[in-house]
C-alpha cells in the first residue's frame, strides 16, 4: 500500500533520529539523524513522532545466572538474527506476554518442541479472526460506511470487555477460564499454567488469534512450564523445582522498556529538556513544547483508534494556524496546580520497572492522559483548539 499511493518515496529507511532542536526564531525543528554512520539533517516546521513508547536498541533481559555457560543461541525477540534456523530444535522461550504467546505458535511449525517457561500465568483472551458481523455489514453496505461501522462496533466490544474487567472481575475470570477449558485437553492444569494472580486488565491481556496457542499445546508441539529459573547450564535451564528444561535455542521474551520519543535528545534554543518532566496535553502534544506532536496508543484497546484521532487532532491544529497565520502553538499549563500521575494505570512488568519514564498526566482535562476511546472520542468532536494552548508568528 505504502509503494501503491507513493508513500515510500517520502521515507528515509535505514534512519535513526538522534535530535531535535527548536529555534524560536525561526519557528523550526532542526531534527538530526543517522542514516548509514552518517549524520544529517532536516528542517521543518512541526515535527510527528510515531516511535511509540519502547526502546527499540535493548530489549529488558533480567541478570541469569549462568547465563554465559548454555551450548546454544540465546536470542531476544527485538533482535532476532534473520538466519536463525530453528528446524528440528528444541526451544524454550522464556515469558509470558504477548511477544512469548504470538511466537510459540509460529515457532512449532518447524521446531522439535517449544516450550514457554513462565514465573507466573497471564490472562489469554482468544478471538477469532473471521467476523461474521463485519462481513455481513460489508456485504450489505458501502466500503466506506461498512469500515465506520466496523470500526465502532469492535470499539465498543473493547470498551465494554475492558469494563466488565474493572467491576466485575469474577465473572471476567470466569469467561477466560471457560475458554481454556473449552480448548485445552481435559484435565489439564490450567490453575497453574493459565489462572493469573490479578485481576483481567490489572495487566494486559494477551489476544491469541483462533485459539492458536491452546492449539499448539494440546497438539503437543508446545508446552507450558510455570516454575522459576534457578540457572543456565550448558544444556538448557535448570529450574528452582528440581527440574531441567533441554534447549538448542533460548528466547528471551522478557519484556521491553519504555523510552519517550525513540529516545530523541529535545531541545529547546540549544537547552536540553526531559520530556518526562512535561504534562501531556490532550495525550498527543508536551507541555511548554511548540510544534511537536507524539502519536502514542491506548493500553486497553486497538493501537489504531488514538493513532488516527491524533492524526486528525495534528491536522485540525495545522489547518487553524495556517488561517490564522500562526507559526507555533505550544500547549500552556500556567499557574494551575496540577497534581501529576503515570501516564499508565496497568501493573505490566514494564511499567512498574519504570513508571515515570514517560511525559507526566495530570488529573484532569486536558491533561489528563485516558484509556477510554469513547470519552476521548466525544471530546474530539467538540474539541476547542484553543484550550490551554499559545500561538504566536515569528
Amino acid at each position: 500500500m505504502a509503494h501503491k499511493y507513493g508513500i515510500d518515496r517520502h521515507i528515509e529507511f535505514n534512519s535513526y533520529v538522534r535530535a531535535a532542536d527548536w529555534d524560536s526564531s525561526t519557528d523550526t525543528w532542526t531534527v538530526t539523524f543517522e542514516q548509514n554512520g552518517v549524520h544529517k539533517h532536516y528542517r521543518s516546521r512541526f515535527v510527528f513522532f510515531g516511535s511509540g513508547y519502547y526502546n527499540y536498541d535493548e530489549g529488558y533481559t533480567p541478570d541469569f545466572g549462568g547465563i554465559e555457560k548454555f551450548g546454544g543461541a540465546v536470542v531476544h525477540p527485538q533482535h532476532w538474527p534473520e538466519d536463525l534456523d530453528y528446524t528440528g530444535k528444541k526451544i524454550v522461550v522464556i515469558g509470558s506476554g504477548a511477544t512469548a504467546v504470538t511466537l510459540i505458535p509460529s515457532l512449532t511449525d518447524r521446531a522439535e518442541k517449544v516450550t514457554m517457561l513462565q514465573r507466573s500465568p497471564t490472562y489469554l483472551i482468544s478471538a477469532s479472526k473471521y467476523s461474521t458481523f463485519a462481513a455481513v455489514v460489508r456485504k450489505a453496505l458501502p466500503p466506506k460506511t461498512s469500515h465506520l461501522i466496523v470500526r465502532m462496533y469492535n470499539a465498543l466490544l473493547e470498551a465494554v470487555f475492558w469494563f466488565l474487567s474493572r467491576k466485575t472481575p469474577v465473572f471476567v475470570k470466569w469467561l477466560l477460564r471457560r475458554t481454556a477449558i473449552k480448548n485445552l485437553p481435559e484435565g489439564y492444569d490450567i490453575e497453574t499454567h493459565f489462572t493469573p494472580r490479578y485481576n483481567p486488565w490489572d495487566q494486559r491481556l494477551c489476544l491469541i488469534p483462533d485459539a492458536d496457542l491452546y492449539n499448539a499445546i494440546t497438539s503437543g508441539r508446545a508446552e507450558v512450564v510455570t516454575d522459576h529459573i534457578d540457572h543456565f547450564d550448558a544444556t538448557g535451564i535448570a529450574l528452582k523445582s528440581g527440574g531441567h528444561l533441554d534447549a538448542d535455542i533460548i528466547v528471551t521474551a522478557t519484556g521491553l522498556q519504555l523510552q519517550a520519543l525513540g529516545g530523541a535528545a529535545i531541545s529547546l534554543d540549544g537547552v536540553e529538556i526531559d520530556p518526562r518532566d512535561r504534562f501531556v496535553y490532550k495525550a498527543h502534544m508536551l507541555e511548554d513544547v511548540p510544534n511537536l506532536f507524539w502519536c502514542v496508543g491506548y493500553t486497553n484497546a486497538s493501537w489504531t483508534l488514538r493513532a488516527d484521532m491524533t492524526a486528525r487532532a495534528t491536522a485540525k491544529l495545522l489547518a487553524h494556524m495556517a488561517a490564522h497565520g500562526h507559526t507555533r502553538a505550544a500547549p500552556h499549563l500556567g499557574d494551575e496546580p496540577m497534581d501529576e500521575k503515570p501516564s499508565w494505570d496497568i501493573q505490566a512488568g514494564y511499567v512498574k520497572r519504570a513508571p515515570y519514564a514517560l511525559p507526566k498526566s495530570g488529573t484532569k482535562r486536558p491533561w489528563n492522559v485516558r484509556q477510554n476511546y469513547l470519552a476521548d472520542a466525544i471530546d474530539y468532536r467538540f474539541d476547542r483548539i484553543e484550550e490551554a494552548m499559545v500561538f504566536g508568528a515569528a
